[in-house]
C-alpha cells in the first residue's frame, strides 16, 4: 500500500469522497483499553487510509503505542502507522524500536523531530538531530532486512509463496505557519526539502485554522520542487481550554471568531458545536480548494470527529448511517 493510492476499503464499505485518517494515542494506563478499540473500530469503519498512533513510553521498547498499532493490524483492514521521534534517540535505540515495530508488521512511519523534555528550554535530540535523518534511519532499517517475504499458501501443506517486500512509507511533518523554533521565513520550506531528499512519501501539516494558510503553504513549498503529497491536519477545538493549550503548543495566532464563540457558550454541547462547525467549514473549504485528503486529530474520542466529516459532506451515505451516536445529539450550528 502507498499513501497515494486510493485505500483498501472493508466489504460493503464505500470509500469516502476524498481520502481520510486520524491521529490518536496510547492510553496513559490499562483503564481506558476497551473504550478506545470501540472508538478504532468506529474510525475504521468509514475507511480511513491510515490510524496514526502517537509513541507512548511504558511496557515494551515500543511502548503501550505498539499495542495499539497491533489491534489496528489485526483488528481492522486500516493500516496502522507508527510515530517516531528523535528526542533522546541513540543510533542504536532507534534502530532497535524501528525493527521492532517492523517485525511487528508495522510498514508505516511518521517521523518527528519532536519536542524538548519538560521543563527544558532546547531540545534533547540525541544522536539524531533532524527528522530528515529519522526518515533516512528507517530506509536503512528496512533495506537490512531480506527482500523477499514468505506467505504459507493455503491447503498446501509447507509451501509457501515468495513476494517482494512493501516498502515502508513514512510521513513527515510540515508547519504552514512557521515552527515555532523556524528562525527564517523559508526555513520550514527547506526542511521539508530536506526530508524528501531523504525518503519521505507524505508530509502531514501542524494545525491551522484558516484554509488560506494551507493553501499558500502548498503554493510555495511546490515552487521551490516539494513534490509529495501534503495532507492538511484538523483539530476540532471545542473548549476555551484545549484552544489555549493548543496554541500554546504550536504558536499558532488566536482565532478571535473562534475563541469568542467558544469562551461566551455557556454548555459543553454548544462548545461542542461550535467547534464541529468550525472544522466541518475548514474541511469543506479544504476539499473543494483541492486537499489531497484530511487527517483528523481524534483525542481518542470518535464521534467529534466523524460528526466533522459527515458535518463537511467528506463520508459516504452508508458510513454516515453507521455513525455511533447518543440518541439526543444536538444539531450543529451552520
Amino acid at each position: 500500500m502507498s499513501f497515494d493510492v486510493p485505500p483498501f476499503a472493508p466489504h460493503g464499505a464505500v470509500a469516502p469522497r476524498v481520502p481520510i485518517s486520524f491521529e490518536l494515542y496510547p492510553p496513559r494506563t490499562p483503564a481506558p483499553v476497551e473504550a478506545l478499540h470501540e472508538t478504532i473500530q468506529q474510525l475504521a469503519s468509514v475507511s480511513p487510509r491510515f490510524i496514526s498512533v502517537t509513541y507512548g513510553a511504558g511496557g515494551s521498547v515500543g511502548g503501550r503505542s505498539l499495542e495499539v498499532l497491533r489491534y489496528i493490524r489485526e483488528h481492522t483492514a486500516v493500516e496502522p502507522l507508527a510515530h517516531l521521534t528523535c528526542v533522546g534517540s541513540t543510533y542504536a535505540g532507534a534502530s532497535r524500536l524501528i525493527r521492532e515495530f517492523l517485525d511487528a508488521g508495522i510498514l508505516s512511519f511518521l517521523a518527528l523531530r519532536g519536542d524538548p523534555p519538560l521543563g527544558e528550554t532546547e531540545p534533547f535530540l540525541g544522536d539524531l538531530e533532524s527528522s530528515a535523518q529519522l526518515v533516512q534511519l528507517i530506509d536503512r532499517a528496512q533495506a537490512e532486512r531480506a527482500p523477499y517475504q514468505e506467505r504459507p499458501i493455503p491447503g498446501v501443506p509447507g509451501a509457501v509463496q515468495v513476494t517482494p517486500r512493501r516498502k515502508v512509507n513514512i510521513a513527515v511533518a510540515a508547519y504552514p505557519n512557521g515552527h515555532p523554533r523556524s528562525t527564517y521565513r523559508n526555513q520550514d520550506i527547506d526542511a521539508l526539502l530536506a526530508k524528501q531528499a531523504a525518503g519521505a512519501t507524505l508530509a502531514i501539516t501542524q494545525l491551522f485554522f484558516h484554509p488560506d494558510d494551507y493553501f499558500a503553504f502548498v503554493e510555495r513549498a511546490r515552487r521551490a520542487g516539494v513534490t509529495i503529497p501534503i495532507l492538511p491536519g484538523i483539530m476540532p477545538i471545542t473548549s476555551p481550554a484545549r484552544l489555549r493549550r493548543v496554541l500554546e503548543l504550536s504558536g499558532e495566532e488566536l482565532p478571535a471568531e473562534l475563541s469568542i464563540a467558544l469562551e461566551v457558550e455557556p454548555t459543553a454541547e454548544g462548545r461542542t458545536e461550535i467547534g464541529v462547525a468550525h472544522a466541518a467549514a475548514l474541511v469543506r473549504e479544504l476539499v473543494e480548494g483541492g486537499a489531497p485528503g484530511v487527517h483528523l486529530y481524534a483525542f481518542n474520542q470518535h464521534r467529534t470527529v466523524l460528526d466533522v466529516l459527515d458535518e463537511a459532506g467528506v463520508l459516504a451515505p452508508s458510513a454516515s448511517s453507521r455513525i455511533d451516536r447518543p440518541s439526543a445529539m444536538p444539531t450543529v450550528r451552520r
